[in-house]
């Protein structure tokens, strides 16, 4: 399984949108800016959320995209799961279940469908609060004196 870039750049707009909650409302272009990603293609991102209530939006002047929900409401694999899909590591268990007409007798299919349980379970178990809090306590490590 490999993450593409859109899963990737969609779970660091939605950690910058975590970070910056508390500001209102933020444009696309202090985002793009932060996380060096073009306002291009955070504006191809933004509907998948906006489709499914992720994101408050805003337009106008001191428009943009707030979370909807608070970060510790936002798990990395619903994230993900949303811009990517599946997250199975084999195309026999995208639907949810092993739709291979060997499934009966294939002796990998307990490894991949242990896997696939061991990714959806790790994260599913991070929010985007745990990210910040990790963040916070790396940075609050981070001192001289």
């Amino acid at each position: 399984m490999k993450i593409s870039t859109k899963g990737r750049y969609a779970l660091r707009m939605m950690i910058d949108l975590a970070q910056h909650q508390n500001d209102g409302f933020i444009a696309l272009k202090d985002i793009s800016d932060r996380q060096n990603i073009s306002k291009k293609y955070l504006e191809q991102i933004v509907p998948v959320f906006n489709k499914s209530n992720f994101l408050k939006a805003n337009r106008g002047f001191q428009g943009g995209y707030q979370l909807a929900r608070t970060p510790d409401k936002y798990t990395v694999g619903e994230i993900l799961r949303l811009t990517e899909g599946s997250l199975a590591p084999v195309a026999c268990l995208e639907s949810g279940t092993a739709d291979c007409p060997r499934s009966a007798e294939c002796v990998t299919l307990p490894i991949w469908q242990g896997l696939h349980k061991v990714i959806n379970e790790y994260l599913d178990s991070m929010t985007l609060q745990d990210i910040l809090d990790s963040q916070a306590q790396k940075n609050g490590d981070d001192y001289c004196i």
